[in-house]
């Protein structure tokens, strides 16, 4: 299979309109990262996230290397981070946040 960069293909094929329409698609949606990759992104270390978070650095350590969380243990970092943790049910193309979780 041929591989295509988006750079070439949006400049050949794609009219204005369309690209903006794929590139606001793909910063709302293809975001896909571990906590750890997160903070990083954020430009956070463990030290200064977990002063944030009023928690120890080997727990932080262990939150980010855990498969399982609790949404209130996940809700603390994200929020120490300086972010908004939203829970999201998603059944074919229909979005529910919910609240109270």
């Amino acid at each position: 299979m041929k591989v295509h960069r988006w750079e070439d293909v949006k400049r050949r094929k794609l009219p204005p309109e369309k690209v903006r329409e794929i590139e606001a698609r793909a910063r709302r949606d293809a975001l896909e990262l571990s906590l750890k990759e997160l903070r990083k992104m954020v430009g956070k270390t463990q030290t200064e996230l977990s002063a944030e978070a009023e928690m120890a650095q080997g727990e932080l350590s262990k939150i980010e290397n855990r498969g399982d969380h609790r949404l209130s243990t996940l809700r603390r970092y994200i929020e120490a981070l300086g972010g908004e943790l939203e829970v999201v049910a998603v059944f074919d193309d229909k979005r529910f946040r919910l609240h109270g979780v």
